[in-house]
């Protein structure tokens, strides 16, 4: 029998999950949370086969609860709704088996933790594609500058450190807004923090 923990914030989605996953045969879920400390809390204490485990919940997001269980025996799957490059390679990084999208259908959920169960990693196939076609169009310098300004630095500060005029850091940003397709520089941090370029 596969043990398996949840964890996701809406309660209603919580008990469809349980109670879907309590109809295969080969499946029990023994715990439920609704943040990441509690999915934490349970997978130390009922040690699961799996954690199933939302990213957008309070307190702890599921993406800091699956980096604390890397130490587990349990293997994490991400269930979400957000098909983000940045979180994905996070995740990965987190040693997750799994990253499904919630509109799935629930035939691929249990199907994805067999297989996980059986020493395979599965992620959602637009996660694949995103991953290889997330290039960072910006070059070197232009990603320093954008850096600075994720850092709070302005134009000024930006000009001194990189020891370049005023006039050349406004031509870099509005270059920067241009290759992302943004309006402002909170939106092109934005966007590159989602897409895991930042170091």
């Amino acid at each position: 029998m596969i043990k398996i923990v949840i964890a996701e914030d809406q309660q209603m989605l919580l008990g469809a999950l349980g109670a879907l996953l309590n109809l295969e045969e080969d499946m029990e879920v023994i715990g439920k949370a609704t943040n990441g400390e509690q999915a934490i809390t349970l997978v130390e204490e009922l040690k699961p086969d799996i954690c199933l485990m939302d990213i957008e919940m309070p307190g702890k997001s599921g993406l800091e609860a699956a980096e604390q269980l890397v130490s587990q025996d349990c293997k994490v799957i991400i269930l979400t709704t957000f098909a983000r490059a940045g979180y994905f390679q996070r995740a990965i990084k987190a040693g997750v088996r799994g990253y499904l999208l919630k509109d799935s259908p629930s035939d691929d959920l249990a199907e994805a933790i067999r297989q996980i169960m059986a020493g395979k990693r599965v992620y959602a196939p637009e996660l694949m594609d995103d991953l290889w076609s997330n290039k960072n169009p910006l070059t070197g310098r232009e990603k320093e500058v954008l850096e600075l300004i994720a850092d709070g630095k302005n134009t000024d500060e930006i000009a001194n450190e990189l020891k370049i005029k005023t006039g050349t850091v406004r031509n870099y940003v509005s270059v920067i807004l241009d290759k992302l397709e943004v309006k402002n520089r909170i939106e092109a941090i934005k966007q590159s923090k989602e897409r895991g370029w930042f170091k």
